[in-house]
Order: structure tokens, then sequence, then C-alpha cells
């Protein structure tokens, strides 16, 4: 059972009290020292992203009122981008589904079986989300389409109109399905024999369809929330990174 935030808070400060106490100069503490023992990293490390307007209708929980494995995810995921997503501040309002929302994208869009790149699957979802008009996963997985492909361009034009978009004969098929799976349409044994024609078999028609079908629901989500893309994304992938501390060139 996962514990809470408080509680696991609890649990460091008595450690890190404790550690301190028996420390061979407990005089020579410093405030510093003492800070960290009272109010321990995790509850110290705020949000890097500084909103200039709510990113969302809905309060967004302070860290120490989550629960641990929440709080866990934030940090690795702000570690590793340099800034937390809002959809994980967004979806921390209900943990219960912050858990299932991120097990099935992660389910679908880190698996390493199948045909679909993990730039196909960006793709997909920016492809899924222009038609369903929403703001937040149009932008933020743009963005990652642009860093998985190393391609700058695609992703603005698959959102204006995939239609005329310079996609491979293999990318346009794939969109082609998973738009008929976003808008509804009748499913029939022609999309499959068009799947199967540019080398994706039934597994990879259920990948494409789930991812589909997953972001038409986090698109419904992101809508009613109001959810905000983080400034961040607009940039991410078109400019080179800088490198050990030298400037962009």
């Amino acid at each position: 059972m996962a514990r809470s935030g408080s509680a696991v808070k609890g649990m460091l400060t008595l450690f890190n009290l404790r550690s301190l106490l028996h420390s061979p100069l407990p005089g020579l503490l410093s405030q510093w020292q003492w800070t960290r023992a009272i109010f321990p990293p995790i509850a110290q490390k705020n949000y890097c992203t500084k909103p200039t307007r709510p990113i969302g209708r809905y309060p967004v929980p302070y860290k120490k009122d989550l629960p641990y494995d929440i709080v866990e995810l934030m940090e690795e995921m702000e570690t590793k981008s340099g800034f937390l997503p809002n959809v994980f501040k967004v979806l921390s309002h209900r943990p219960a589904e912050f858990r299932a929302f991120f097990a099935y994208y992660n389910a679908l869009m880190n698996k390493e079986t199948g045909r679909l790149s993990k730039a196909d699957r960006e793709l997909i979802v920016v492809a899924t989300s222009i038609n369903n008009r929403c703001l937040y996963c149009v932008i933020s997985h743009s963005a990652l389409h642009r860093i998985y492909s190393k391609n700058p361009t695609l992703a603005d034009q698959v959102s204006v109109n995939y239609e005329v978009a310079e996609l491979q004969a293999r990318e346009r098929v794939m969109l082609d399905f998973a738009l008929a799976i976003s808008r509804c349409d009748n499913i029939t044994e022609e999309h499959f024999k068009n799947l199967e024609a540019h080398g994706f078999d039934r597994e990879d028609a259920w990948d494409i369809a789930a991812i589909a079908a997953f972001f038409s629901l986090s698109n419904r989500i992101a809508h009613f929330t109001d959810m905000r893309p983080n400034e961040e994304f607009y940039s991410m992938g078109r400019l080179p990174r800088e490198k050990d501390g030298e400037p962009k060139k």
C-alpha cells in the first residue's frame, strides 16, 4: 500500500533528526543541516515551471499532501525533463486516476515490441489531438515527436493538415487508421488490408487504435480541465540543445 506524502515526510524527518542528534559534533550543526533535517528535500522541492496563468481550472495539490509514489514519479520526470509537464499537476487532483492514466500511458507509449517507433506513436497522438482540437496534447506531443524523429517540421505540418504533410506512405496509412478510430468511423477489413500492405500486422493495428482511443480520452480530460501546455514545450526539438555549458550554435 502506498504511504501518504505526510507519513513519509514524518518518517524521513525522524530519521534525519536521529542521525543529526547522534552526530559526533551536535553543537556544530549548521542551519542548513537542521533545515534539511526538519524539511527533507522531497518536501522542499517546488515545481520549477512558474506559470503566468492558471494551468487548469482545478486546484493543484501541494506535493506534501500527495501519496509518495506520485511525488516520486513527479520528481523523476522533473529531474529528467528539467520541468514538470502540467498534465502531472492537473491529474494529481485525483491520485487514483493519475495512477491509472499513467499506467496505461506507459503500456502504450513505452512498449518495446511491434513495428511502431516512438516517433510513430507521438505522430498518432498529434493527429488524434488536432482532430479533437486539444491544445495541450498537440503542443506537448509535437515537441516529443520533434525530439524522437529529429524532424523539426513534420508535426507542425500534421497539425495543420496531415493530408498534405510530407509523410511516408506507411505514416499516412497509419494516421488514416488512427483518425478513423478517433472519429468513430465504421472499421472494416479494408482498414486492416491497407495497414498490412504497408507492413503493419494486426497487433500493430491494435497499438495504433489503442493510442488513438486513449488520447481521445486524454484530449477530453484536457478540454474540461482547461489544461494549458508548459511554455517549454513550444521550443523543444526546434533548436540544438546546449552541451557542457557551451552556448547554442
